[in-house]
């Protein structure tokens, strides 16, 4: 019988499937997956670059600010550490995987067919959507369980896969891989009892504010 968390993802996955498929014109879709195709450009509102920023860099803030408060030894403090390793990883995985495959990017030219065309291209995988799935992962692995509600976190990789697709900056399997990247690194992290942003960092820094007060 499959557990309650591999349903779960299996339905995550599903989800992201379809919403990266969502209005698919059959004749111009294309790439791997068949589904690859340039959306209408929207660059305002929600879609905005600055908002998009926002929510990155507050991850980014909020890993490593839960991390330093709570500290290691605690439960909470030791996941936000966990979701420091896993942005770690994943980004830099991202930046191989990028100037590996040199894929073309929509606002390039719509074609989901070009790639390895050199230092210009940089569409594959999407870092945006690898770092927020990155950092929302070990929270759901470790308490999803418990407290499901925290699958609405989700809603973080997918709000920025949609709005990179809506900017023209990526495909649809650009924001597939990045989730999985994101999602496969921070699973990964979890099985490290001693994250190693806690080896390398001052142990004054790890050790968490509510311990050291």
């Amino acid at each position: 019988m499959q557990s309650k968390s591999s349903r779960a993802q299996r339905a995550a996955l599903l989800l992201w499937c379809v919403l990266c498929a969502l209005a698919t014109d059959r004749v111009r879709a294309g790439g791997a997956l068949g589904i690859d195709h340039e959306w209408a450009l929207d660059t305002g509102g929600i879609w905005a670059q600055k908002v998009q920023n926002v929510l990155e860099y507050g991850a980014i803030a909020a890993e490593l600010g839960g991390g330093i408060y709570f500290g290691k030894d605690n439960p909470l403090g030791l996941t936000f550490w966990q979701s420091v390793d896993s942005t770690a990883i994943s980004s830099i995985g991202a930046e191989i995987l990028k100037l590996a495959f040199s894929r073309q990017r929509p606002n390039q030219g719509d074609n989901p067919s070009k790639w390895f065309q050199g230092g210009c291209c940089d569409s594959f995988p999407s870092g945006e959507v690898t770092i927020q799935a990155s950092f929302v992962t070990p929270f759901i692995v470790r308490y999803a369980r418990s407290d499901p509600w925290l699958w609405s976190l989700e809603a973080l990789p997918i709000y920025t896969g949609l709005a990179r697709l809506k900017n023209q900056a990526h495909w649809q399997t650009d924001v597939i891989a990045g989730w999985a990247l994101g999602s496969a690194v921070g699973y990964w992290s979890t099985m490290h009892e001693t994250p190693f942003a806690v080896q390398i960092l001052p142990h004054g820094l790890t050790i968490g504010i509510t311990r050291s007060f």
